[in-house]
């Protein structure tokens, strides 16, 4: 029985995870580093923000409730917070602008370069972020919270091997095509963002938000 239990929460924290930061928004993410990293090079970024978004999601993950604490935050704050950031970077994808970055791809782009580009969509994705500590934050219990981590960690698993896999693939997708799907995909997080804060605000208790409940 117990089994189950731990299964049934992990399976609800992957697709919790899957659907925040999972390879439908990490690829094209990848996919614009793919139309000037050589495939070797995107190889190496892919393996380092991988293994930096694990290191920022267990010490995320493992510290939660403690976290919250240190800094008085409650989570309708945090689901705000995330939200407004998320929003804003998804209006940064339909306007085509760079945000968190220092702007459009130089001539000789390099490894760091490229994970610096991830920061925002992937590293430290303000959606998984909130999703990590809420979720961990949860339970008071150690047990639980690594379920959270590892279902976190699964997802980032799965990211790795689907650009690894798709390197070449992405490599050869048209810069415009690129745009446009950032665009559509910029405006469908927006409504996210938006969301989020919804969430937030209902459950401030914020009046005509009810169905947010």
């Amino acid at each position: 029985m117990m089994s189950a239990v731990q299964s049934f929460t992990f399976a609800a924290a992957f697709i919790t995870f899957f659907s925040v930061v999972g390879p439908p928004k990490v690829l094209l993410a990848f996919a614009g580093l793919a139309q000037v990293h050589p495939a070797r090079q995107l190889r190496t970024i892919a393996l380092l923000s991988s293994a930096a978004a694990v290191v920022v999601g267990i010490a995320a993950g493992g510290t939660a409730p403690w976290l919250l604490d240190l800094f008085h935050i409650s989570t309708p704050a945090l689901q705000l917070a995330g939200g407004v950031i998320f929003f804003l970077y998804a209006v940064g994808l339909v306007l085509g602008l760079h945000l968190g970055s220092d702007g459009p791809y130089d001539d000789s782009p390099d490894t760091v370069s490229g994970v610096r580009e991830l920061l925002m969509p992937y590293v430290v994705s303000p959606l998984a972020m909130t999703a990590l500590l809420i979720e961990a934050a949860a339970r008071d219990s150690i047990g639980w919270r690594s379920t959270v981590v590892g279902a976190y960690m699964a997802v980032i698993a799965l990211d790795l091997v689907c650009v690894l896999l798709l390197a070449r693939i992405l490599r050869r997708t048209h810069h415009a095509t690129i745009e446009l799907l950032g665009r559509l995909l910029g405006l469908l997080l927006a409504a996210v963002g938006v969301d989020l804060v919804l969430d937030g605000l209902s459950a401030l208790g914020v009046p005509g938000l009810d169905r947010y409940h």
